[in-house]
């Protein structure tokens, strides 16, 4: 086929009753991907990027970089890793090489599909409409992995249609009914919800596993009271496709930026990364927590909000979870224009290759000194250390039921072990932080 850049979008934004609402529109040129708000938007709503975004009717040039030359709370409506590997192969089949495409012609091949608010039209001619109101999802996520593993190059448009989210696992959002948790729709239906399911692969670090050790991180968090999706795990084929009970689970976790009343149609939030947010590029280390403890405070205007990500912060040194970086750290914004902290997501074990966080702690990639995480914590808005020490020990008090919260959900004892060791060691390195 002839390829045609979209040089113009219309970006519109779903509102948490159903609703939708035009916000503005994206131009592009020589020079770049320029926006500017509706003036009908500007009236009723509020900012979408209130750091980087003005809100005001000029013409607004996005910087080349890092978000490939868009601004960010559009870039934030693109996949990378997984979504991109499957948008990429459809391009390919129309003969149109990954180099050729603009990010303007990602957004349009993303439509409606994206996480959040905001939606883009004209839709692409790629997008194909036609698919099954109702479909497997143990085909699906087979797919999924044997796209993963290289075992195909076919692509189901089911899964391209549900596979706009971040992130390199194979992943899919789908619209699940716990009453038929086999069948799964790429639309919502009635008594069904939206979820994110992440499958899984034995090429990934834990495996099989990675669904089950991340359930187990979530546990934790929630036990340190850390506010986490709603997720559950389900059952995934063998390699002959037989379901099986205790080792290959997939997790799926309950969309937050989702919104549903009764007798209403599905409503969305605005959901915005803070690499988006920031322009701090999340494929680099990039961003400090002193940095998003601040900013998280200023765009919710709320001091809780910073003890908040201090206590996730805190997980995540003394969980091993170093795959901290700005895209895994992001905020909802409700029809009101009030901002909030998203759940934790993206939170497992996950040491980096160079031990170090991609988040870093006032300037420190692992093993913040004593000094520096006091200076956090007063940057935190916490009235003394001895209250950001109450949070750390009780942060690492739930860390160390993860191999009794491991145990339960049937993961393996090798993987167990393997990550209980690491655990210690993180413990050991970082355990002045609980001293008097």
């Amino acid at each position: 086929m002839v390829y045609k850049a979209t040089n113009k979008l219309e970006v519109w934004r779903k509102l948490a009753d159903g609703s939708t609402i035009m916000v503005g529109e994206l131009a592009q040129n020589k020079r770049g991907v320029y926006f500017k708000y509706q003036a009908e938007y500007l009236q009723k709503h509020h900012s979408l990027s209130p750091f980087n975004l003005s809100f005001d009717n000029s013409l607004q040039l996005a910087p080349n970089q890092p978000h490939n030359a868009l601004h960010g709370a559009f870039s934030d409506s693109l996949p990378d890793g997984w979504g991109l590997l499957l948008m990429d192969r459809i391009f390919r089949q129309a003969d149109i090489l990954p180099n050729q495409i603009t990010a303007m012609d990602r957004l349009a091949f993303v439509g409606d599909r994206a996480m959040g608010a905001l939606f883009y039209r004209p839709a692409s001619s790629l997008q194909a409409t036609e698919q099954a109101e109702i479909f497997s999802i143990v085909e699906l996520g087979s797919q999924a992995q044997a796209i993963f593993d290289g075992q195909t190059t076919q692509v189901l448009q089911a899964l391209v249609n549900a596979g706009s989210s971040g992130g390199a696992r194979p992943k899919a959002q789908l619209y699940l009914n716990q009453a038929t948790p086999n069948l799964c729709s790429i639309t919502p239906k009635l008594g069904s919800a939206a979820y994110l399911v992440k499958f899984t692969s034995q090429q990934l670090s834990l495996g099989h596993e990675e669904g089950l050790c991340e359930a187990a991180y979530l546990s934790m968090a929630l036990q340190a009271g850390i506010e986490v999706p709603q997720w559950l795990l389900l059952d995934a084929p063998n390699t002959r496709g037989h379901a099986i009970n205790a080792e290959n689970k997939w997790l799926a976790l309950k969309r937050f930026d989702t919104t549903v009343a009764p007798g209403q149609t599905e409503g969305r939030l605005h959901l915005h990364s803070a690499s988006g947010l920031l322009d701090a590029d999340y494929r680099m280390p990039s961003l400090d927590y002193a940095d998003l403890i601040k900013a998280s405070s200023l765009l919710c205007k709320s001091p809780a909000v910073g003890q908040a990500v201090f206590r996730r912060m805190i997980f995540n040194l003394f969980a091993l979870n170093q795959d901290d970086h700005s895209k895994n750290w992001a905020f909802l914004q409700g029809d009101d224009g009030q901002w909030q902290l998203a759940p934790f997501y993206d939170v497992t074990f996950s040491p980096s290759a160079y031990d170090e966080h991609a988040t870093a702690f006032a300037g420190f990639g692992k093993k913040p000194t004593l000094k520096v995480l006091q200076k956090l914590a007063m940057q935190a808005n916490f009235s003394s250390w001895k209250q950001a020490q109450r949070v750390i020990a009780e942060t690492v008090e739930a860390i160390q039921s993860f191999n009794s919260i491991s145990q339960q959900l049937n993961v393996k004892g090798t993987t167990r072990n393997l990550i209980s060791k690491q655990l210690a060691r993180i413990y050991q390195d970082n355990k002045i932080l609980l001293q008097e």
